[in-house]
């Protein structure tokens, strides 16, 4: 309720969006494949491509839903079936979408700390109201800092789960790592130079948001995706949109169940969760 309350103030509307697709958004490996009435299909990871085709005519929006992703990882953080906080504005950059993710993440923490004090004491958890702006660290920096704290990593190597628990030693709270080498993110953030125009939200060690400025030049959208090894004549119908004129847009991802895991003190991403799915849980 607070984040939706919190986004709607800013100015955007609720949409919802397919959850079963003909196209990967982000990439055929994490796919659940299905059956549509024998063609194939496919689970939507996120609402990506739809979102930002809607900025086309709605401008501002988001959605708060359940995705899939079939990923084989057995880890505190991650389930099969997870519900996002998606949004996307056009005529927003990158730094104003990260505005707008801080905000609605400081309004829910106070909304919480004001109204849920009772179950806050009965989870023995101390949540503090973080202060604005969120610190901004970029890769380059992130990775200058493990170095220095004897982490062997080199530059252009993601940060691995070892990697970011060793940055949340050093970076406390609420941050984010910003301009991303471009190989490490999806074809649609854009890039300038040897840098992306996205970012991460962490908490501590625990990433809890993904996002940034996307390509809105179909040509360079379409020689992003070769680059990346993917067809473009896989997102016929995705590109099509881009010839009416899409704007400049940004926007993100939030891990609901991965926030809970904050709000509550949590470290197991199953606890947060009625009914949680992962790659051995199927019942109840």
């Amino acid at each position: 309720q607070s984040i939706r309350r919190s986004l709607i103030n800013e100015g955007f509307l609720e949409v919802q969006t397919p959850k079963i697709i003909g196209q990967a958004a982000e990439g055929g490996a994490t796919l659940f494949a299905l059956d549509y009435f024998g063609r194939q299909a496919y689970l939507a990871q996120s609402p990506q491509l739809y979102k930002e085709q809607l900025t086309l005519a709605l401008e501002k929006v988001f959605e708060i839903s359940s995705f899939f992703r079939a990923e084989k990882s057995n880890t505190r953080r991650h389930l099969s079936e997870f519900v996002s906080v998606d949004i996307e504005a056009a005529y927003y950059d990158m730094e104003d979408v990260m505005g707008v993710c801080e905000r609605v993440v400081a309004r829910c923490i106070e909304d919480v700390l004001e109204r849920n004090k009772a179950e806050l004491d009965i989870l023995k958890h101390t949540l503090e109201k973080p202060n604005l702006p969120f610190p901004r660290l970029s890769y380059e920096d992130a990775i200058r800092d493990l170095q220095n704290a004897g982490y062997r990593i080199e530059e252009g190597e993601d940060l691995t789960d070892s990697a970011l628990k060793v940055l949340g030693e050093i970076h406390k709270g609420f941050y984010f790592i910003t301009d991303w080498p471009p190989h490490l993110k999806p074809f649609y953030i854009d890039v300038e130079g040897d840098r992306s125009k996205s970012f991460d939200l962490q908490y501590g060690a625990l990433e809890l948001a993904s996002g940034g400025r996307r390509i809105s030049d179909r040509r360079k959208l379409e020689a992003r995706m070769v680059e990346l090894g993917l067809n473009p004549a896989s997102f016929s119908d995705h590109l099509k949109v881009f010839d009416w004129g899409m704007p400049p847009h940004s926007g993100w991802g939030l891990g609901l169940d991965r926030f809970m895991m904050v709000l509550t003190g949590k470290e197991n991403i199953r606890e947060v969760v009625l009914y949680p799915r992962d790659t051995v849980t199927l019942t109840p």
